[in-house]
C-alpha cells in the first residue's frame, strides 16, 4: 500500500519517537556530557540526536518540566544548576518517599525478591572492598530502583526518580569523597536486611538515617 507522505505519523509512533528523544539528552545530563549552566543549542541537539529543530524544543520543554533545563531570556536553554540548599531539599523530600517506599517493599517482598537484594548488596560490598567507585555507584542506583519497583508504590517511584535526574552533579561529588563509600555501604545493607527481614518499621528508619546521612555528607563537601 502505497503511503502519502503527507499522512501525519499515528499518535504512539510520535510519542516514542518524542520520548526517545527526552531520554538520550535526559542521559546526556545524568552521565556528565551536559554540564550545569551549560548552553542546549538545537542546532547542535538537532544534529547530535538527527532530530528536528521542533522535537528538541519539545524535548527541552519536558526536561524544563523536570527540572533538568531552565529556559534563559534571549539565550535559550542550559542545563540547570542545583544549589546546595536546594539540594538538601530534595533530599529531604527523598527521605520521605525512600522511607514510604522502604515500608512497603518490606510488607511486599517474596523470598526471590529477597535473594536478589541480598546479592546486591554482597556486589556493593564487593565493589567497596576492591575500590570500584563507579561499580558501587551504579549498584546503589539499581538497589534503590529495585526497592522502590518492590513497593508497589508508582507514584512516589515517579517522583523519585524525577528528583534524582536533579541530583546528579551532588551524587556524583559525593560518590568521589574520600571513605564515603564505606560510610553508607552499611546504610545501605541495613535497608536490605530490613526489607528481606519484612520489617516495614526497621526499613523505614534505615532508609530515613541513610538519606539524613547523605544530607550531612552533602554539608561536609561543601565546607570542604
Amino acid at each position: 500500500m502505497t503511503v502519502d507522505p503527507a499522512t501525519p505519523l499515528p499518535a504512539a509512533t510520535s510519542q516514542t519517537t518524542h520520548q526517545g528523544l527526552v531520554e538520550a539528552i535526559r542521559e546526556s545530563i545524568l552521565h556528565g556530557e551536559f554540564v550545569a549552566d551549560q548552553r542546549l543549542v538545537e542546532a547542535d541537539l538537532s544534529e547530535r540526536f538527527d532530530a528536528g529543530r521542533a522535537a528538541v524544543r519539545a524535548a527541552l520543554l519536558e526536561l524544563t518540566n523536570e527540572g533538568l533545563v531552565e529556559r534563559v531570556a534571549n539565550r535559550g536553554a542550559r542545563v540547570r544548576a542545583v544549589s546546595l540548599e536546594e539540594a538538601v531539599e530534595i533530599y529531604e523530600v527523598r527521605m520521605a518517599l525512600e522511607s514510604l517506599c522502604a515500608a512497603k517493599a518490606a510488607a511486599r517482598i517474596t523470598p526471590e525478591q529477597a535473594a536478589e537484594l541480598r546479592e546486591l548488596g554482597e556486589s556493593m560490598r564487593t565493589a567497596v572492598a576492591e575500590g570500584d567507585l563507579t561499580g558501587y555507584s551504579e549498584l546503589n542506583q539499581r538497589l534503590h530502583r529495585r526497592i522502590r519497583e518492590i513497593s508497589g508504590q508508582g507514584t512516589a517511584a515517579r517522583v523519585l526518580e524525577r528528583l534524582r535526574a536533579q541530583l546528579v552533579r551532588h551524587q556524583f561529588r559525593l560518590a568521589l569523597q574520600p571513605g564515603r563509600p564505606s560510610v553508607s555501604l552499611p546504610e545501605h545493607l541495613a535497608i536490605i536486611d530490613a526489607v528481606c527481614g519484612h520489617d516495614p518499621e526497621g526499613a523505614r528508619r534505615a532508609a530515613s538515617a541513610h538519606l539524613v546521612s547523605v544530607i550531612d555528607a552533602l554539608h561536609r563537601v561543601q565546607r570542604g
